[in-house]
């Protein structure tokens, strides 16, 4: 159950944010719109859709981070093999083994360095208030412009995204391990005839 959880994880995460996205944005453009109605925008005005451009910007980073990690699951993600390739297949192993290592080690040092990051943005104030603690003089952290939500929410997707993409990698090279294969995606479009 968990594993079928997680071999979707970056299916359902994208397809959540780009349909909020969807909608918010839907929101923010029709109210513009009844905004300029004379009978309608007395009312519309009322209404603060402000926040409704950096919230879709969030997601839309959010998506990248995630599509990211998806890439290298499904083996979309941009590599450069023109030298894999050109080796025999014995060597090539062993290449593409050692950039599977690098892009691991990569990813995780990014992860730790944004889990880092995002610790002394607010989130340690945040744990230590929600835990009760007391907080001393550690700082509450900044919050964004619009939506006035603390930043380390946002950012969280730095150090989310890259250990998902860490373990991707580490996936795809336990898989490589074990059957000789990677991950390839599939050029055919349904109900496209060549």
């Amino acid at each position: 159950m968990f594993n079928r959880a997680l071999d979707h994880l970056e299916e359902w995460l994208i397809t959540f944010l780009i349909g909020a996205a969807t909608l918010v944005i839907f929101a923010a453009v029709l109210h513009r719109f009844l905004s300029g109605v004379p009978v309608i925008q007395d009312y519309a005005i009322r209404v603060d859709m402000s926040w409704a451009q950096e919230l879709c910007i969030y997601m839309f980073v959010w998506m990248a981070k995630f599509g990211a990690a998806y890439g290298v699951r499904n083996g979309t993600h941009v590599g450069v093999d023109v030298l894999v390739r050109k080796l025999p297949p014995q060597k090539a192993k062993w290449l593409v083994l050692f950039g599977l290592f690098v892009g691991a080690v990569f990813t995780g040092t990014v992860g730790t360095l944004g889990a880092r990051f995002v610790w002394e943005n607010g989130l340690h104030y945040a744990f230590f208030h929600g835990v009760g603690w007391d907080v001393g003089d550690v700082p509450e952290g900044p919050t964004s412009p619009d939506l006035e939500l603390p930043t380390w929410i946002a950012y969280s997707c730095v150090p989310l995204g890259s250990y998902l993409m860490c373990f991707r990698f580490i996936q795809v090279g336990w898989g490589f391990l074990k059957t000789g294969e990677l991950p390839h995606a599939s050029h055919h479009v349904p109900g496209v005839e060549e």
